[in-house]
């Protein structure tokens, strides 16, 4: 990670002007340009810039700081926007303020996650989150295109080019209030005005990023897969209806394509990957598996859909990483002692994706599933107390198997249960997870035991045991250490533009080095994932560490003479 000099979205920068006389009639905004552009130059110059930014003073704001810059006597604290190609005054205060709070936010498809921070010391003030409203008019990006275009996909072409289709105004509406709620819940807990909050920068998906913005996501989801923007100017948050400062700037993350948004490009600033000359991995699973390989010098990503097993999109118990979620499963295989764990302590809702990985690991080592993911006939078993266990915990419902993880009873509510197509979705996604991987490697020339580390982020890298993932066939049977979870990298990308200029300028420059790889066309992938769909994988020898029992070995044999 590299270690970055602490320069503000929003730079408070002492001013002080000549008092107005008859022998000094200088215009009051004129007075204090003068000033300020003194100081400015000064700052542009010990920076380093290429050359010296121009300081621009939005319309709106002529009457508001003329007025306090009398007040203050002409001298006190210019508060100014600190953007790529110039500086943006925005306000005038008495004295410099005790705390200057900005927003950072990840723009999440099924929730929102949000820091106050303060720019003059890089401390967090208050963290909330909400689920996106947008949900109630789609559970996904799909169908939220499809509500966002309903007009518009009537229209052979859009003849009045200010047309905005009612289903995206919706959308938009939906969102800003959802963030306007949140911008409340962090203002209240950290004990600030919601209009003392200087600045917010967003990280989200490329379709997010539309629908917060009002554009047009009709081209995004047909070919070629066009945005309509990946790069976007900094706007003020009062064009966007957010209540924030009116003059608080607004970076959103820039996208490099359709399929790969800022939210990725925050998780390659956060994870240092494009800092280093170590080649290095970047997973961050979600709706999709979105994968990042390479260093300083290139980039290379693809996305496939692993995710939805692993995120509580798939299994009918399954949910988010949240209170009451099953985050971690401990089968004893010589005692059959089930030991779960759930996130606060709550009494079992469901599984989240690191518990649904624990279970189906913990039933593959104890031998309750073969290594096709199935459940094994409990009265074919030679071992009386693993058959004993299975009959115990083996169930009928709608005439499919289903594991009991935990009873009704003990789950004070539903019992939990693990079915067999919840079994069938993990082992797909598991297989395109493991495909993906080994895909963007080989288009590379490189082996897994290449890479230096290999950073997993989001809730699913916080609660993920690596060793019962490599057990599954899911990530590759590398030591341990090389493996690090670093946590919601989208919103920790977007904490750091916040704080630095450098960071600000590394994730436009990283968006121009990305090479995206398509895997709907790329027969590698189909391949490996078809090789992948087994426990750990067709090929045992791919995962030397993980058990293969006898009668697998056969089965995993006469696959691969079949596979050949």
């Amino acid at each position: 990670m590299p270690v970055r000099k602490m320069t503000p979205f929003v730079l408070p920068v002492p001013v002080t002007a000549d008092q107005p006389s008859l022998q000094d009639n200088t215009a009051d905004l004129d007075r204090l340009r003068h000033a300020l552009g003194l100081k400015l130059l000064a700052v542009d110059t010990a920076g380093g810039a290429l050359g010296v930014r121009p300081l621009e003073i939005p319309f709106a704001r002529i009457v508001p700081l003329c007025r306090r810059f009398r007040q203050a006597g002409f001298s006190g604290v210019a508060l100014v926007n600190d953007l790529p190609d110039r500086w943006v005054l925005a306000d005038f205060l008495p004295q410099s303020p005790g705390r200057l709070p900005a927003m950072a936010l990840d723009l999440g498809t099924t929730h929102l996650e949000a820091t106050l921070v303060d720019l003059l010391t890089g401390q967090v003030l208050f963290s909330a989150g909400r689920e996106n409203s947008q949900i109630e008019y789609g559970a996904d990006i799909l169908s939220r295109i499809h509500q966002a275009t309903s007009v518009r996909r009537q229209m052979r072409e859009v003849v009045d080019l200010s047309f905005l289709d009612p289903g995206l105004a919706v959308l938009q509406q939906s969102i800003v209030a959802c963030i306007n709620a949140l911008i409340v819940e962090l203002a209240s807990g950290s004990g600030v005005a919601a209009e003392d909050i200087r600045a917010l920068s967003v990280s989200g998906n490329t379709t997010m990023t539309h629908l917060l913005l009002g554009l047009d996501p009709f081209h995004i989801c047909r070919e070629p897969y066009i945005p309509m923007v990946n790069v976007i100017e900094p706007m003020e948050s009062r064009e966007l209806g957010l209540i924030l400062h009116e003059a608080a700037p607004v970076w959103i993350m820039p996208s490099a394509g359709s399929y790969f948004g800022g939210d990725l490009i925050s998780g390659i600033l956060a994870s240092g990957l494009a800092a280093t000359e170590q080649t290095r991995m970047l997973i961050d699973v979600g709706t999709n598996a979105e994968v990042v390989l390479g260093n300083r010098d290139w980039l290379i990503a693809c996305a496939g859909a692993a995710g939805p097993a692993l995120e509580g999109g798939v299994a009918r118990m399954g949910m988010r990483a949240a209170p009451g979620a099953i985050d971690f499963v401990s089968l004893d295989p010589e005692t059959y002692a089930l030991e779960v764990r759930t996130i606060g302590g709550a009494p079992a809702r469901g599984l989240c994706g690191s518990g649904l990985i624990d279970l189906v690991a913990s039933l593959y080592l104890a031998r309750i599933i073969d290594i096709r993911g199935k459940f094994r006939d409990p009265d074919q078993e030679s071992d009386p107390a693993r058959a004993a266990f299975m009959r115990e915990r083996l169930v009928e419902r709608d005439g499919q198997r289903a594991f009991v993880v935990v009873t009704a009873e003990a789950g004070d509510g539903d019992e939990v249960l693990l079915e067999q197509i919840d079994l069938d979705a993990m082992i797909r996604s598991k297989a395109a997870m493991y495909a993906v991987l080994a895909t963007l490697v080989g288009q590379v020339g490189l082996a897994f035991e290449d890479l230096a580390e290999i950073c997993v982020a989001g809730a699913f890298g916080n609660h993920i045991n690596p060793q019962r993932a490599i057990t599954l066939g899911m990530l590759p049977d590398l030591d341990l250490s090389v493996y690090r979870a670093i946590g919601n990298s989208s919103l920790q990308g977007a904490e750091q533009v916040l704080f630095s200029r450098s960071a600000r300028q590394e994730c436009l420059d990283i968006v121009s080095k990305i090479t995206y790889v398509e895997l709907n066309v790329n027969q590698d992938f189909m391949i490996r994932f078809s090789g992948a769909r087994f426990i750990p994988h067709t090929d045992p020898t791919l995962f030397p560490s993980v058990p293969l029992f006898a009668e697998q070995e056969e089965g995993a044999a006469e696959s691969l003479k079949t596979k050949g």
